[in-house]
């Protein structure tokens, strides 16, 4: 139950609640993964390739971050 004045508060689990194992199989393994698969991807390239990604992204008026959020969303250069 929820204080009277509206603040939030600390509701215990209800009996027999004995904060058992995840419902969702695999969920360590799979964040694992992605974190691997995001520090591969977000890997700083080579200082011609960064310029010439920073180049692009000014001509089209966006940060070097969205641009190369695009390339590896797409795959393909813009």
């Amino acid at each position: 139950m929820a204080p009277e004045d509206g603040r939030a508060a600390f509701v215990p689990f209800g009996v027999g609640h004995n904060g058992g194992p995840p419902l969702d199989p695999g969920v360590h393994w799979r964040a694992f993964c992605w974190k691997k698969a995001h520090a591969k991807a977000w890997k700083t390239p080579p200082r011609e390739i960064a310029l010439a990604r920073l180049a692009r992204a000014e001509e089209f008026g966006v940060s070097y971050r969205e641009y190369t959020a695009v390339i590896l969303d797409r795959g393909v250069h813009l």
